[in-house]
Order: structure tokens, then C-alpha cells, then sequence
């Protein structure tokens, strides 16, 4: 029984509050270490189930946080675009084999940010919310979230161009996620990956996420804007290294 194996709390204590931590403050990025971080105590599998809960309760502490702080304009592309990737992933689930699913995201990550450290982008004129764009990296947002908890850096791809304040990119991402996440747990209860033992984890960690969550919401008042874009290119980069890693193991 994992519960009662200190490594797993070794494990587990790190990836909630990093994870709530990285969602408060800089709109996603590290919190997709969370599952590698638990599979190495658990299943890969559990790790998921285990963290879904997690991420809805975090999403729901965020969105009070930053309470009615976000665009709608992306919320309205982002959103059903997303749902429609939950769905082609919970048909695909038993077919997908993730560790490619996570090396093609990755891939883009570090692209994608490596592109705005060569060009110098942070002065670049933002751009504006894009149905199309917003659409497409919505659905790979929703289809990666459900198959690897990695729906941050393809939604990362089309917000950061737009250079949001702070705090309406935050509020933003936190708002879809919570979306995405709690849209996800009708097809892991479908799928059966939630089990007694990964409920009761989760509700052994659930403590954590408030205090997470605050911690997050202090660092995003405390930096200008320069610095948050900055740190978030930098985490993109760093989970698109995670992803490529894991997707190679």
C-alpha cells in the first residue's frame, strides 16, 4: 500500500505544491512534473488519478484568488476547443502510447520558447486572440491534458504571444484549466483509473493545495511584468525538456 511508503510523501509533497505554486503564479509550466515526479513510487496511472483532484481543487482555489481577473474572449476560443481534445482523448486512451504524445509536446515547448530567446521577443507587439489559433491549441491543450497532465504548454503557445497583464494571463489559464480538469473527471471515472487508494491520496494531499496556491498568488504580485514573461518562457522551456525526457524513457 503506497499510502503507508514515506517515498511516495517524499514524492508527493514536492509535485502538489510545485504544482500550485507554478498554476497561482505563472499560469501553469511546472506543474507537469507532478506525474513523473509520483511515477516514481507509483503507476504512471496512478500518479494521474491521484493528481486530478488535486488539479480541480487547485483550479478552484486559483480562480477565487484571481476572481473574474481573466479574458473571456480566450476563454470562449480556448474552452470548446478543448473539450472536443478530451473527447478525442478518452476515445484514444487505451490506443495512445503516451511517451510520444509527451516527446511531441515537449518538442514544441522548447521550439517555441527557444524562438522567443533568439528574437528577443519581449518588446515583439502582442498579438491578438486568434479563433483559429486559439482553436487548434485548444484541442491539443485538451488532448494532451487528458493523455499526460501536459495541456500547459500547448496553451502557453498561443497566450504568451498575446502578452496579457500578468494577472489576466494568469487568471486566464487558471480559469481553462479548471475547465479542462473537471471536464476530465467523468472519463477517468469512465476509464476506471480512479480507485480507493488514489482518493484517499489525494485527500491526504489536499491540504497542501491552499497553501500552494497562496504561495503563488504572493510571487505573481510581487513581479513586473518583464520578469513573469521571462520566468514563464523559461518554465515552457524547462517542462518542454521534462516532456522530451520522459517521452524518450
Amino acid at each position: 500500500m503506497f499510502l503507508t511508503n514515506p517515498m511516495f510523501y517524499l514524492m508527493a509533497i514536492p509535485a502538489v505544491l510545485v504544482t500550485g505554486v507554478s498554476k497561482a503564479g505563472f499560469g501553469g509550466g511546472l506543474g507537469v512534473m507532478a506525474v513523473p515526479l509520483l511515477s516514481l513510487v507509483i503507476s504512471p496511472r496512478q500518479a494521474a488519478a491521484i493528481m486530478l483532484p488535486l488539479l480541480c481543487l487547485t483550479d478552484l482555489f486559483g480562480t477565487r484568488e484571481f476572481w473574474k481577473k481573466w479574458d473571456a474572449n480566450n476563454l470562449k476560443i480556448l474552452v470548446p476547443s478543448s473539450l472536443c481534445g478530451v473527447l478525442v482523448g478518452t476515445l484514444l486512451f487505451r490506443l495512445l502510447d503516451t511517451g510520444k504524445v509527451q516527446l511531441v509536446i515537449g518538442l514544441i515547448a522548447v521550439v517555441f520558447s527557444v524562438k522567443f530567446w533568439c528574437s528577443r521577443e519581449v518588446t515583439a507587439k502582442a498579438e491578438a486572440p486568434d479563433p483559429v489559433k486559439g482553436g487548434f491549441w485548444g484541442a491539443v491543450a485538451g488532448f494532451t491534458s487528458f493523455v499526460a497532465h501536459a495541456g500547459s504548454p500547448p496553451a502557453n503557445v498561443y497566450l504568451l504571444p498575446q502578452r496579457l497583464d500578468k494577472t489576466v494571463f494568469v487568471a486566464t489559464s487558471i480559469v481553462f484549466y479548471a475547465f479542462l480538469n473537471y471536464a476530465k473527471l467523468i472519463p477517468y471515472l469512465w476509464l476506471g483509473l480512479f480507485q480507493l487508494d488514489t482518493l484517499q491520496a489525494a485527500l491526504v494531499l489536499a491540504p497542501l493545495v491552499p497553501i500552494s496556491t497562496r504561495l503563488g498568488r504572493w510571487l505573481n504580485q510581487r513581479l513586473d511584468s518583464r520578469q513573469f514573461y521571462r520566468i514563464s518562457y523559461a518554465l515552457l522551456f524547462l517542462t518542454g525538456v521534462k516532456l522530451i525526457w520522459d517521452g524518450m524513457g
